[in-house]
């Protein structure tokens, strides 16, 4: 499972600009069951997207999609991390 943090690196009218095209590519990768859940920060500096993908290569094709990337909107920061205790009801493990 990894985490994404989005820091965005332009100002926030660059990011209404593109921000249309960037729900489409999260809605592309909520119906193929890789992305789990995301959402902006609060401060509005980023946003967080936390994936179910088999490996970083993985995550890191999906990133190069996204418009936010290709705009240069936003930098990545990618973490790895193995959940130890969570809610079955809530949460789907590959």
């Amino acid at each position: 499972m990894y985490i994404v943090n989005l820091n965005y690196i332009k100002e926030v009218s660059e990011v209404e600009k593109h921000l249309e095209e960037h729900i489409k590519f999260l809605e592309k990768y909520y119906e193929m069951g890789k992305f789990i859940c995301s959402g902006r920060k609060n401060p509005r500096t980023g946003g967080v997207i936390l994936l179910n993908v088999e490996s970083l290569s993985e995550v890191e094709s999906i990133i190069l999609e996204d418009p936010f990337n290709a705009n240069e909107i936003a930098e990545y920061k990618i973490t790895e991390f193995f959940p130890t205790k969570y809610t079955r009801t809530h949460l789907k493990l590959n």
